[in-house]
């Protein structure tokens, strides 16, 4: 049974100025007085520091806590309704997907961004793939979207900032997509964006002006939901830090709408000078290091930030495992807790056998209740896995400046947390090297200009060991782009259970041939985007448009 279910949103006014009051009180203190850049750049230095989740292969186990369902085992997916449970491995049928495209920033896996909750939801794998790296944006009407599942949408946009396409979501999550975006230009308004059809480098305004236009209709439209809100006190304890415009939607209005210009003012405002208030880390949160391979440690920083703090914090671990954890530092000092990003002593987890392991961390002081506060360790150690190698597969929709790459899956029995492909480019007599993640076998990669060629090899990765690398395939820019444009454009995408169909113009008489070269199949017309299932096996397809038979891969 498919599903969608209407939230009725929470209407938040600049009366209430806050959407939930159990933002600590003081938090959003140094704001006041501010605006527009400098307004944008304090809530940067609020936000900005935050406690890192513990690695991507271990995203799945935060989601657990932020996107499902509320009485279900299902995942809270914004971009299908299907209804996929929770049990489901992830890459499959399930993606992790960032909601602003890795490939904005370059796709290095080594910053904060990569693994922020704040941006990075539960996707089905159709639709994150059909999102791509397109910026947001509507459908311009009269257009038929190249994508649509009743959810999301993919076309020929109003404004795309110069992309091909935009990626429309659902009306009831719009509102939800453009507070997730005012957060990421704000975290990371230092961020070096190498695709800025959406965002632009620099810390103001850090969005194109189309782009602020539309998110702000979509902001005022789709008011603050339940789910958002929820969503935030969940990330707030596993992050140590919030999205301010889910807490006061009034503050996109104060940086880029129509309250620019105005000194912020924030309801509520604790005068400094009151109690000692410690913001981060939340009493009584949970660490949550994932899953490790025995062999490997792994970190994570536990942040103070708050208010009027004085005395110096003792630090001490207890617990039954409490051996296989450390600290940096067994003091702070509780004056440096009372600047805008405060300060963070390090973790980490250094397991010497398999199994779950639990520890606590103890934090006392004259400022705090006499009971102290408790952040609570979780980690469990597996055995070093053992990966097979991969097979690469030659690469498909070449054009004037990009490919897709494809390879083989992992057998059914192998349990895989992403892919990486090791891109190697010669151009001018110079190699340089690339590696990207994937999460599905395949991958678009860009900046394929004229005059360059590539190999790509693939590795699969499950708790950060590798497997062996695969073959190198070679692509040829310019020998690949005369195989397509040689006759009407076909490609042939092979997707795990269908393969689909790209062409400019519908091709008539399509036939498909098994690899002994008999007939399969016939089929009077197919056009761009349509798919269909094969047994597993290899095939070749020809059209009365592309009559040279193209190899497929049916798996």
């Amino acid at each position: 049974m498919k599903h969608r279910l209407l939230l009725v949103a929470l209407c938040i006014s600049a009366i209430c100025g806050i959407a939930r009051a159990e933002v600590p009180a003081g938090y959003y203190n140094s704001l006041v007085g501010k605006s527009e850049s400098a307004l944008k750049t304090a809530l940067y230095q609020i936000i900005n520091p935050h406690t890192q989740v513990s690695s991507y292969n271990a995203l799945p186990t935060y989601f657990r806590k932020t996107d499902v369902r509320p009485g279900t085992n299902y995942w809270w997916d914004m971009y299908s309704d299907l209804e996929v449970s929770t049990s489901v491995q992830f890459g499959t049928y399930m993606n992790r997907e960032h909601s602003l495209p890795k490939s904005w920033w370059g796709g290095t896996t080594t910053i904060p961004a990569y693994v922020d909750l704040f941006h990075l939801y539960p996707g089905e794998a159709k639709a994150n793939q059909a999102k791509s790296n397109y910026p947001l944006g509507e459908i311009k009407s009269g257009t038929t979207p190249k994508f649509n599942n009743g959810v999301s949408m993919v076309g020929t946009g109003v404004n795309s900032g110069g992309a091909n396409y935009v990626f429309e979501p659902a009306n009831e999550y719009k509102g939800d997509v453009a507070r997730t975006c005012f957060y990421m230009v704000t975290c990371y308004q230092n961020m070096n964006w190498v695709t800025t059809w959406q965002v632009m480098n620099g810390t103001y305004p850090s969005l194109q002006q189309w782009a602020i236009d539309l998110l702000l209709k979509w902001h005022r439209a789709d008011p603050v939901s339940e789910k958002e809100i929820n969503r935030n006190e969940a990330v707030y304890n596993i992050q140590n830090n919030r999205n301010p415009f889910i807490d006061d939607p009034d503050l996109a209005e104060y940086i880029w709408g129509n309250k620019k210009g105005q000194a912020y003012v924030l309801p509520g405002t604790v005068e400094p000078g009151g109690d000692a208030t410690l913001f981060t880390p939340v009493n009584g949160m949970t660490i949550d290091f994932g899953e490790v391979a025995l062999g490997h440690s792994i970190t994570a920083q536990l942040i103070f930030r708050g208010e009027n703090v004085y005395g110096t914090f003792e630090l001490g671990i207890s617990g039954m495992n409490k051996s296989l954890f450390s600290l940096a530092a067994k003091t702070v000092v509780g004056s440096l807790a009372n600047s805008a990003s405060g300060t963070s002593v390090t973790v980490t987890y250094t397991p010497n056998a398999t199994g779950t392991h639990s520890a606590q961390v103890n934090i006392t002081d004259g400022c705090l209740p006499a009971a102290g506060y408790r952040v609570y360790l979780k980690a469990q150690c597996l055995p070093k896995p053992t990966l097979t190698k991969l097979t690469a597969r030659d690469a498909t929709d070449v054009t004037d400046s990009t490919y897709v790459a494809h390879w083989d899956l992992q057998p059914e029995d192998e349990t895989v947390d992403y892919y990486i492909v090791t891109v190697k480019r010669y151009k001018n007599g110079v190699v340089t090297t690339s590696e990207q993640i994937a999460e599905t076998n395949e991958l678009p990669i860009e900046g394929f200009n004229e005059g360059d060629y590539d190999t790509y090899a693939v590795q699969s990765v499950r708790l950060e060991e590798r497997s062996p690398i695969s073959d190198y395939i070679t692509v040829d820019h310019q020998a690949g782009i005369e195989d397509i444009i040689a006759d009407q454009p076909l490609v042939i995408e092979s997707h795990p259970g269908f393969i689909r169909f790209r062409c400019s113009t519908p091709h008539t008489d399509v036939r498909i041939y098994d690899l002994a070269g008999r007939t399969f199949g016939i089929l009077p017309l197919v056009e761009d985007y349509q798919e269909m299932t094969l047994p597993v096996g290899v095939y070749f397809i020809a059209t009365d448009e592309h009559p040279r038979p193209v190899k497929v891969i049916a798996h």
